[in-house]
């Protein structure tokens, strides 16, 4: 573990009062201020030594486990957990795996999969806005799928719904915590105490909902999806 450190770091000065030590990206920085001697950053760093080798090695291992995908692996799709498996028949969902064309890199399985995983999201999450749309009395001006990391959903003045394609990947229920969620955006652009009253009504559970997202935000953090 020795050579993750190397004794290597950025120094900032700046007109600070106290030395902080960051680690990030796998990089270690520190920030000092302007006046302190050179000699007593590096003293400080020399005792923290332990503590940036374990952050370095976390950090690498998060970055080992956002590894690409590849042939046996496993892709959450509505909760649910799918294998992903050689098929000559082409790329596709079956409804027990993943199935695409065998002898692709592991960085190709992965674009192969977001692509399935797209598709499915266009199609599900269309499907589950407009019935929603129906008990909720709102009609929104579009449905739009795209590529954010950050947020599962949103609505723009346009009177037009947006969600992220990794939403797919949530439990159902959890899918339908988001699709109320910005429906309701057509009537109420905020977060209102009449807002969380129109959600509750309908989706009484909406905070167990939301809570299942927090945990899938996590774990796609941890994995190539990120």
């Amino acid at each position: 573990m020795d050579n993750l450190f190397k004794g290597a770091y950025t120094l900032i000065r700046s007109r600070r009062r106290t030395i902080a030590l960051y680690v990030r990206g796998g990089a270690v920085e520190v920030r000092a201020p302007v006046n302190m001697p050179k000699r007593d950053v590096e003293r400080f760093v020399a005792s923290k030594e332990g503590w940036i080798l374990e952050r370095l090695a976390e950090a690498a291992e998060r970055k080992a486990a956002r590894a690409a995908l590849t042939y046996g692996d496993a892709v959450s799709f509505r909760g649910g957990s799918f294998p992903i498996e050689a098929a000559e028949t082409g790329a596709g969902f079956d409804g027990n795996s993943f199935r695409l064309p065998p002898g692709l890199s592991p960085e190709e399985v992965q674009a192969a999969c977001a692509q399935l995983l797209k598709t499915l999201a266009k199609q599900d999450l269309t499907r589950r806005t407009r019935d929603w749309a129906l008990l909720m009395s709102v009609e929104p001006a579009a449905v739009g799928i795209t590529g954010a990391k950050t947020r599962w959903g949103s609505c723009s003045g346009k009177k037009s719904v947006n969600f992220s394609w990794r939403l797919i990947m949530a439990d159902d229920d959890a899918i339908d915590y988001v699709v109320v969620h910005e429906l309701e955006h057509l009537s109420e652009m905020n977060h209102s105490p009449r807002f969380w009253a129109i959600v509750e009504r309908f989706l009484p559970d909406w905070r167990e909902r939301r809570a299942k997202l927090a945990r899938l935000q996590r774990k796609l953090g941890s994995e190539a999806w990120a």
